[in-house]
């Protein structure tokens, strides 16, 4: 029995073949072409609900999938062994499991920020600040240059630059790590705080709009070392630097 979606953004035969490989666990076999933009699943899986290939497809790119009207998914499909990785889901643990590799990071970068907080020119809140900020742009950059195509890979599933050019994905690593050393540095921290508000507050709308729609998807603040679900710990992180920036901005203490 034969299931047919239709698929929406792809652009090259490279589309093509990530669209294929995400599909691949959910069926028997799939077919994917590009003109028109159709994906045929062939005995397909129980388990292949709309959103689970969704969120299997939104990992490798901004695609869309979406039945052809009319047509019903299957509703006694034949079962077979799944020979590809499955689409990402939440680990079965507990809330504090799930984030405790992310708690520990933040809690070691928060620690060693005390150790550059000394008397002199800045006050101890504000030096704390700033090198807290430079360890989190360096270290979180750090982890998506491990894998950065993974990480271009997974941000394009809900950035909204990311998702129309994908290029950005490459790109904003360097962002990450430009930050981190003009606070490490002190350099030109009145441009570097409005440009890590700018810069933040523009990612926390493509997180917003993620968790409003309740995608399942692999957060992609740790690039794709740690897979993280995201969720609105990964709000609290975007908006939190924006509001340290802003925090700097608004008292002067650039």
């Amino acid at each position: 029995m034969e299931s047919t979606f239709a698929i929406s953004g792809m652009h090259c035969g490279r589309c093509l073949g990530k669209i294929k490989e995400a599909l691949s666990p959910f069926a028997e076999s799939v077919d994917v072409t590009i003109s028109p933009q159709r994906a045929t699943l062939r005995n397909i899986r129980p388990d292949a609900t709309l959103q689970r290939l969704q969120s299997a497809i939104s990992a490798t790119g901004p695609y869309t999938i979406a039945m052809l009207g009319g047509q019903k998914q299957p509703s006694r499909p034949m079962q077979f062994p799944s020979l590809a990785p499955p689409a990402y889901e939440a680990p079965a643990q507990s809330w504090v499991a799930t984030y405790w590799p992310l708690f520990v990071i933040i809690a070691y970068i928060a620690i060693v920020s005390l150790a550059g907080v000394r008397s002199g020119a800045e006050t101890p809140g504000r030096a704390w600040m700033l090198n807290f900020m430079a360890g989190f742009f360096l270290v979180f950059s750090a982890f998506k240059f491990l894998d950065l195509k993974g990480f271009a890979d997974a941000y394009a599933s809900y950035d909204l630059l990311a998702m129309k050019w994908r290029g950005y994905g490459f790109v904003y690593p360097f962002l990450e790590l430009a930050l981190g050393l003009a606070y490490l540095f002190r350099f030109e921290l009145f441009a570097t705080n409005i440009a890590t508000v700018v810069l933040m507050g523009f990612s926390s709308l493509g997180v917003i709009r993620a968790l409003s729609q309740r995608q399942a998807i692999q957060c992609a603040c740790l690039g794709t070392v740690l897979k993280l679900p995201m969720s609105t710990i990964t709000l609290v992180e975007d908006v939190g630097m924006a509001a340290m920036a802003a925090a700097m901005l608004l008292t002067k203490s650039f």
